[in-house]
């Protein structure tokens, strides 16, 4: 656990599950999965998930996973800060609290998707990469064509920073 100006950033417990899902639902933004997803992060990736609480209420979160095969990647999968939070360095200073973190000692990428539409993360993925003096490069992630018919979805690009030293 950590501290960022007014933020507690920590790992997630079974009851944030819910206040995570409610967030994304919310944030009208993100892609919303099921609770049940919620519930498995909650419990199976509290060392790679970040929880950032500001007076015991979500101000954003990052939802993150190490590949099988890749234990020198960490992927944020899903991350969200609240609109009131937002342009206050939540979002680099929740990234740092995952990669200080033990079970990232290991980790010199990171990767994240991001559409064209959201230039903010792209924004925050880029000065990530300038703060760790590393590279970056911006790849296919998932084209949109391989989404269902039913729900269409906007062009996925990887983001794949790295190598960088261990964040400390």
């Amino acid at each position: 656990m950590s501290q960022h100006r007014d933020f507690i950033l920590r790992p997630p417990v079974m009851e944030d599950a819910a206040r995570m899902w409610r967030f994304v639902i919310d944030s009208k933004t993100l892609d919303p999965n099921s609770p049940y997803c919620y519930l498995v992060l909650c419990r199976h990736f509290t060392d790679t998930c970040v929880i950032a609480e500001a007076e015991n209420a979500l101000a954003g979160f990052i939802a993150g996973y190490r590949p099988p095969g890749a234990q020198n990647t960490v992927v944020v999968w899903q991350m969200g800060t609240g609109a009131p939070h937002r342009r206050r360095g939540l979002g680099l200073a929740m990234l740092g609290e995952l990669l200080r973190r033990e079970e990232c000692r290991e980790v010199s990428y990171l990767e994240a998707t991001v559409t064209p539409s959201n230039p903010a993360s792209r924004a925050m993925l880029t000065a990530l990469a300038r703060e760790l003096k590393a590279d970056y490069v911006a790849s296919t992630g998932f084209e949109a064509s391989l989404f269902p018919k039913e729900r269409p979805h906007e062009p996925e690009r990887l983001f794949r920073i790295g190598p960088f030293p261990r964040v400390l």
